[in-house]
């Protein structure tokens, strides 16, 4: 399983899908902040609750994922996870699931100290790696009028565009 909030889903989650699909038959995609209700405040990461951190739906982020895993060729089971209520993830996750991680923040050390209290199995992908595109940097370059277009798979570009859904 791998999980992010992919506001939008950029070129960095596609290098997370693509690593787990390598080392998985299926991969469930957990959508964080699935409902703009119950989002929380993180202190290892302060921006993440924010609305204009949040432009795009859950239902908006399915399709995304949809998309990209079609054009891929990957079998994925796109699921809400509310990453921050881990009293909720049996609700959500099936049981024995891989968790798939890339730790380029504090945030990450947190989700790896929850998914380990919680008792899954977890693989880091990328370890030492750095960081190259955040949502951002995609955010950012929608409200500006700049090139967004490619630091996202094409199949995002074809949601966002259908949608009509480019953040001002």
């Amino acid at each position: 399983m791998i999980h992010g909030r992919f506001q939008p889903f950029h070129n960095g989650h596609l290098e997370y899908l693509r690593g787990a699909a390598a080392r998985s038959d299926a991969v469930f995609v957990g959508i964080t902040n699935p409902d703009p209700t119950r989002i929380k405040e993180e202190s290892s990461d302060p921006l993440r609750h924010l609305p204009e951190s949040n432009p795009f739906s859950y239902v908006e982020r399915l399709l995304m994922v949809a998309e990209v895993a079609h054009d891929e060729g990957i079998q994925a089971h796109v699921i809400p996870f509310p990453v921050n209520e881990p009293e909720l993830w049996s609700a959500y996750v099936p049981a024995g699931v891989t968790q798939f991680l890339r730790l380029f923040s504090e945030w990450g050390g947190t989700k790896l100290e929850r998914m380990r209290d919680a008792g899954y199995d977890i693989f880091i992908l990328d370890e030492g790696v750095e960081k190259e595109i955040s949502g951002a940097d995609v955010r950012a370059a929608m409200r500006s009028g700049e090139d967004w277009e490619s630091l996202v798979p094409p199949g995002v570009v074809r949601v966002i565009r259908s949608l009509d859904r480019v953040p001002a």
